[in-house]
C-alpha cells in the first residue's frame, strides 16, 4: 500500500531549484559534491553528504526554523523525468512518490537484486538517526498499470539540470494499492537502513519511495560495460567485422569478437575471464581504454531486461556487481520525508 506523506520541500525563498537539487549521494564524487555545495548554502548535498550526521541535523533544523524548508499537507506526488539515454533515445519515465512499509526481505513484500555492503549502510543509518528524515527516495518497480494518473495542471516542481528534466505534481491524499512484490531498482542500502531504523524505532514504519511501473514506456535498463587490465582466461570467441550487439562482445587488439555464451547474464559470463574491472556505461570509452594500451580487453555487455531482473529477485538470487544501470537516477532535494 502506498501512503501519502507530509513532504518537506524548499520554499521559494531558498532560491532556484536547479541550485538546490542533486543526484543521489552514492553517485556524487568529491569534486561534484564541492561544486553542488558551492551553488547554494541550502543545496541538498549539505544534508545527503554532510561533514557529519550532526551537521546535517543542525542544518535541517535551521532550514525548517527559517522557512527554507516547509512542511506540506499529506499527499502523494506524480514524478516525471524526461531524459536522453546513453543510446541517444529520448524517453519519459513516470512514477508515484509516497510511503510504503519498511519490511525485511524475508517477508517477501520487497525484493532486492543486488548485494549490499556494511560500510554504506552504517553511514546512512547514522545520518537517519541524526536527522530523523529520509532525505532521498528509493526507486521501486511494480508489475501493473498506474493506479492514478498525472494531473492536467502545471507541475508544482519543475527543474532541468541539463541532462534530466524532472517535474512533480501533487496528488490527492489517498492510499493506493499496487501489485506486489515490489522490486528495488535503486537504493538497496537505503532500504535496508530504513528497516534497521524501524527495528530501533517501531513507530518509523514507513519509508520514502518512488514507484515506477514495469510497463512504463520510459523505463529502461542500460548496459554497464567492463574493461579488464588483464585477462586470466581467454574466451572462446569468433572475430567479427564490427560490434555484434546481439551477443556478448569483446574488443581486443583492435578487433571485435563475439562470445556465444550460454549464461543468461553477460555480466556473470564476463567474471569467468577476469577478476579486476573498470566500469563504464559508455561503449566508446571502453573501446578507447583498450586502444590506449592500458587495458587488455573491453567486454561490451547486453543489459538484462526488467523481466530478467524480476525473475532473479523472485528466485532469491543476487546479480553480479553493476549488472543493472537504471538511468536516470531520481533527483534528490525535490521532496524530503520526515519521520
Amino acid at each position: 500500500m502506498l501512503s501519502p506523506f507530509r513532504a518537506l520541500r524548499y520554499d521559494a525563498s531558498a532560491g532556484s531549484l536547479v541550485d538546490l537539487v542533486a543526484p543521489p549521494y552514492d553517485v556524487i564524487g568529491p569534486d561534484e559534491r564541492e561544486e553542488l555545495a558551492a551553488r547554494s548554502p541550502y543545496n541538498v548535498v549539505h544534508l545527503t553528504l554532510p561533514e557529519s550526521p550532526e551537521s546535517a541535523a543542525d542544518a535541517l533544523r535551521g532550514w525548517r526554523a527559517a522557512g527554507i524548508l516547509r512542511e506540506e499537507e499529506p499527499a502523494l506526488w506524480w514524478v516525471e523525468q524526461t531524459y536522453t539515454g546513453p543510446d541517444g533515445v529520448r524517453r519519459t519515465r513516470e512514477g508515484i512518490a509516497g510511503g510504503i512499509e519498511a519490511t525485511p526481505y524475508s517477508e517477501g513484500e520487497v525484493l532486492p537484486h543486488e548485494r549490499t555492503h556494511e560500510g554504506p549502510k552504517e553511514g546512512r543509518l547514522k545520518l537517519l538517526r541524526a536527522t530523523e528524515t529520509q532525505l532521498e527516495p528509493i526507486f521501486l518497480l511494480y508489475d501493473g498499470d498506474p493506479p492514478v494518473s498525472r494531473p492536467e495542471s502545471e507541475p508544482e516542481l519543475d527543474v532541468d539540470d541539463g541532462s534530466v528534466h524532472t517535474r512533480a505534481w501533487r496528488l490527492p491524499a489517498q492510499e493506493v494499492e499496487v501489485p506486489g512484490p515490489l522490486l528495488i531498482a535503486d537504493g538497496h542500502h537505503r532500504y535496508e537502513t530504513a528497516v534497521a531504523f524501524r527495528n530501533e524505532h517501531p513507530e518509523a514504519a514507513r519509508m520514502f519511495v518512488v514507484l515506477v511501473s514495469m510497463r512504463s514506456p520510459g523505463l529502461e535498463i542500460f548496459p554497464t560495460h567492463r574493461v579488464a587490465p588483464d585477462l586470466e582466461h581467454e574466451p572462446d570467441a569468433m572475430m567479427t567485422s564490427n560490434w555484434d550487439h546481439d551477443a556478448l562482445a569483446i574488443y581486443q587488439r583492435g578487433n571485435f569478437f563475439r562470445v556465444d555464451s550460454t549464461d543468461e547474464l553477460d555480466a556473470r559470463e564476463v567474471d569467468r575471464y577476469a577478476s579486476e574491472f573498470e566500469y563504464t556505461p559508455n561503449a566508446q570509452e571502453a573501446i578507447e581504454a583498450v586502444d590506449s594500451g592500458l587495458y587488455e580487453a573491453a567486454f561490451l555487455v547486453r543489459a538484462p531486461t526488467v523481466a530478467q531482473v524480476a525473475e532473479f529477485a523472485k528466485r532469491g538470487e543476487t546479480m553480479p556487481q553493476k549488472s543493472t544501470f537504471f538511468y536516470p537516477k531520481l533527483t534528490s532535494g525535490l521532496l524530503l520525508f520526515p519521520l
